[in-house]
This record gives C-alpha cells, sequence and structure tokens, in this order.
C-alpha cells in the first residue's frame, strides 16, 4: 500500500485512516488470483453483493462495447480507437465512485468511462468517428469533452474544482490521465494550483506502463507516480489498477475526502494496456509477447469474477442476463454506427462561439459560395451531358427512319 501526505494542515487527519508511508508496492484488495490480499481485506473495504454483481456487470458490458469499437475501426466505420482492454478496473471503478453531480474529465481512450456514465454509446464514439469535436451534451452528464493533447483536461478540472468551492458546491472534479500525461507542463500546473487552492479535485493517473512506444523508465526515474504528491503538498495513493474493489475504494475516499474541504488527491493506478496504443500502431515493435501474456493473467475482468464464483454470487442466470445486454449494446453500435451520418457544413461555424466573428461569417459566406459554384459546376456538366445523350438518341432515330420505311408510321 502506498499513502503519501505532507502534514495535514488542517488537523483532519490524512486519508480516511490510511496511513503515511513510503511503499511502492500498490493497494489492493483482491490479487491477481481473485484472492483477498493486502490491508484492505481487514477494514471493511467489501461492497455489497449488489454492488460487485453491478460492477462486474458494468466491467462485462464495458468489455463488449471495447472489442466492437476496435472492430469497427477495422470495418471502416469509427476512424480510430485507442482501447482500454485490460483497464476497465479503472474505467468503470473510478466511475462507479463518483456522485451524478460530480464532473468528470477524460481523454481520448475513456470512452468505456463515459458509457458507464451513462453516455449513449454512438455519443462517446463520436469524435473517433470523426463527425464533431463532442458528442454529448457535457453539462447533461457533467463530463468534459474528451481530451486528445496530454493533460490539458487536468487545468480545466482543477479550475471547475476551485469554481466548485468557492460557490459553496459539493462537486468534485475528477480528471484521468495516463502515465506520459504526467511528463507535461498541464499536468505539473493542475496538481500545484489545485494544491495551492485546496481545490476539490482528484487526478487519476492510469498508468498502463506505456505512452505509445515510450516505456515508464523513460518518463520517471521515480519509484512510483504517486510519490510526486508530496511535491505539491497532496494526497497521493497508489493502487492495483486491475483490481476493481481498490480502485473504486481509493477514488470514493479520495473524493470524500475533496468534498470534505481536505484538498486533492492524485491517484497512480497501475495497470497495462493490453492492446495497441491505437489501430494505427504496431506495439510488437516494442514490447515483448511475454510482457503481454504476464498481464493477462492479471486480467481484471477474469480476477472479479474468480472472486464472484468463490462467494457464490455469480449465478448462470446472472451470467447470461450481463452478455444479454453486452451483446444488446454491441447490436445497437453496429445498426447505428453502420449508418452513413448526416452532415450539415454550416455546422462547421455555428458552435465556435455564442455568436459569431466577423471572420467565421466570412469564412461561413466563402465556403457556401464554393459549394454552390461546385453544384452549379455539376448541374451544368450533367445538362451537357444529358444534351448530348439526346442528340446521339435523336441521330441514330433518324437514320432508322431513313433505312426503314417502317419506321415513320
Amino acid at each position: 500500500m502506498t499513502v503519501l501526505a505532507t502534514p495535514d494542515k488542517t488537523g483532519s487527519g490524512f486519508p480516511l485512516g490510511f496511513d503515511p508511508i513510503l511503499d511502492p508496492s500498490p493497494l489492493q484488495y483482491l490479487d491477481e488470483h481473485g484472492a483477498l490480499s493486502g490491508p484492505l481485506r481487514d477494514d471493511a473495504a467489501e461492497l455489497a453483493p449488489d454492488q460487485l454483481l453491478a460492477t462486474w456487470r458494468a466491467m462485462v458490458v464495458g468489455r463488449r462495447f471495447d472489442l466492437q469499437a476496435t472492430t469497427m475501426v477495422r470495418q471502416g466505420r469509427l476512424a480510430v480507437y485507442p482501447s482500454s482492454y485490460g483497464q476497465e478496473a479503472c474505467e468503470i471503478g473510478a466511475m462507479l465512485a463518483l456522485r451524478a453531480t460530480d464532473w468528470f474529465f477524460p481523454t481520448y481512450r475513456d470512452c468505456v468511462s463515459m458509457v458507464t456514465r451513462g453516455i449513449d454509446p454512438v455519443e462517446a464514439l463520436t469524435l473517433l468517428r470523426g463527425d464533431w469535436h463532442c458528442g454529448y451534451d457535457p453539462q447533461r452528464w457533467r463530463t468534459a469533452p474528451q481530451c486528445t493533447p496530454l493533460a490539458t483536461q487536468a487545468p480545466h478540472a482543477a479550475g471547475l474544482a476551485l469554481a466548485a468551492k468557492l460557490a459553496g458546491d459539493d462537486t468534485v472534479a475528477l480528471a484521468f490521465c495516463g502515465d506520459g500525461g504526467t511528463s507535461e507542463g498541464d499536468f505539473h500546473e493542475a496538481l500545484n494550483f489545485a494544491a495551492v487552492y485546496q481545490a476539490p479535485a482528484v487526478f487519476f493517473v492510469q498508468n498502463n506502463q506505456y505512452a505509445i512506444s515510450v516505456p515508464l523508465a523513460k518518463q520517471t526515474h521515480a519509484a512510483a507516480l504517486a510519490h510526486k504528491a508530496v511535491g505539491y503538498g497532496m494526497a497521493g495513493v497508489r493502487v492495483d489498477g486491475n483490481d476493481v474493489i481498490a480502485v473504486r475504494r481509493v477514488v470514493a475516499e479520495a473524493a470524500e475526502r475533496a468534498r470534505a474541504g481536505h484538498g486533492p488527491t492524485l491517484i497512480e493506478a497501475v495497470t497495462y494496456r493490453m492492446q495497441a496504443h491505437t489501430n494505427a500502431d504496431d506495439a510488437t515493435r516494442y514490447r515483448e509477447d511475454s510482457e503481454v501474456e504476464y498481464w493477462r493473467s492479471r486480467d481484471p475482468l477474469a480476477r472479479l469474477e474468480t472472486y464472484l464464483k468463490a462467494r457464490g454470487l455469480l449465478t448462470e442466470a446472472v451470467v447470461a442476463e450481463a452478455n444479454q445486454a453486452a451483446e444488446a449494446l454491441a447490436d445497437d453500435m453496429r445498426a447505428r454506427l453502420g449508418e452513413e451520418p448526416e452532415v450539415d457544413h454550416r455546422d462547421l461555424f455555428r458552435h465556435v462561439y455564442a455568436q459569431p466573428t466577423p471572420q467565421l461569417l466570412e469564412q461561413a459566406v466563402a465556403l457556401q459560395a464554393e459549394l454552390d459554384a461546385e453544384a452549379e459546376a455539376e448541374a451544368e456538366a450533367g445538362a451537357e451531358a444529358g444534351a448530348g445523350a439526346g442528340a446521339t438518341t435523336n441521330a441514330g432515330a433518324g437514320a432508322g427512319a431513313e433505312g426503314d420505311p417502317e419506321a415513320g408510321r
């Protein structure tokens, strides 16, 4: 278990029963075999049976979503898809720990989290289809648009968290980030800002060991990314990112600590990216199959299934219902993403600013004129082609009339 902190200036204690120690081993409830392991097993970290089953069901549906999205890239229905296969404990455990009133700031790899939050799967994939920058209503879902530049969503989360604090709301902002994103200036600025102002934010790093092809060892020389929390004067926790019970517990406690006015937390979830970075990446060029197999044996879904079966909670009826729900979601994705989207070029200009700038209006007029000219040229070409075909037909008809005495009758 790793929990790091500087002395608590508020005198509130830190954080909810954990002792601040320097230990790079991640906090764990279930080991890779699905057996109870680590300190959490002794301090009531267990979820109620209905919560356990709901968490497992969400992971089953989330994985099926991920596999279907990956398939649709190969079919040309998506432009790109960054898979989160193998990271479901992070993607889903963190979401189930939030309140509906909390805000989520996702990266490009976090579609499974968004679907778990309730966002329509097709709307969640709109960015990756190339239709819109954001296909869902951020205000309705309290979910910011997916962020493709590394770590630029982190300052947004810090700012929203501080705004909520100043407004007297009990909202918490959760920002996801990858291990590569921790090397960005935006990451540093966000954590430093949030710590200085004690903003109610949680920064959740999915350490999946690679930033595209760059291994963690080339991102940091620290024993753990969670150690960075000490330098910012905030809480830091390192958790087994393939243990959904531990992830859910750690995020829930960090959120409640932030909600109570005790400042932000940095969480490092140790996990692994089982698939390539995206469909455009060849992961075999920078990692060995043996490494992937090692992490495959630590699969988060299989781990939870083993535990639930051992407790007698995973019945045939429960499994059948979850699989049916997962296949229904995949069927719906295939049907709706198989339809060609209806695009309107005017949408390029409608939603940039509340009041369009003169430059935008000028560009809109120029694009409309260009499209009108193209349409007119196509119409003229079609008319000429039609006239030519008509002339040929008439000529043929005349020749037939001269050669055939019966033609005019």
